[in-house]
């Protein structure tokens, strides 16, 4: 098995998929293009969410700063950094949501 089978190369419709990650702006990227997607409700593989779980995602997830994204804000949860203030959409229909909170 490739060591970086993790690596969804779908998240690069614009670019050739790198093959590794070697920086932190390629993590970054990454992490960014994967929020995207996630948020747009293409979920990740598991090996892609375990893989940006590890202890060594943490600088990008924390450099990332994608404050739009839902799922940035998990990743940040994910890797026990500090909250950040969400400033994507509020949908007004769910916003009062009893249920919001098992979400």
């Amino acid at each position: 098995m490739n060591e970086n089978s993790w690596l969804d190369t779908s998240l690069y419709p614009d670019t050739n998929p790198p093959e590794r990650l070697e920086t932190l702006a390629e993590q970054v990227d990454f992490i960014a293009r994967l929020c995207s997607a996630w948020d747009f409700g293409i979920l990740p593989h598991l090996e892609t969410v375990r893989e940006v779980r590890t202890p060594a995602w943490t600088p990008a997830v924390e450099a990332c700063r994608l404050l739009t994204s839902p799922a940035y804000h998990l990743l940040r949860r994910w890797h026990g950094l500090p909250p950040l203030p969400y400033l994507g959409k509020t949908i007004p229909e769910i916003q009062n949501d009893p249920c919001l909170e098992q979400v």
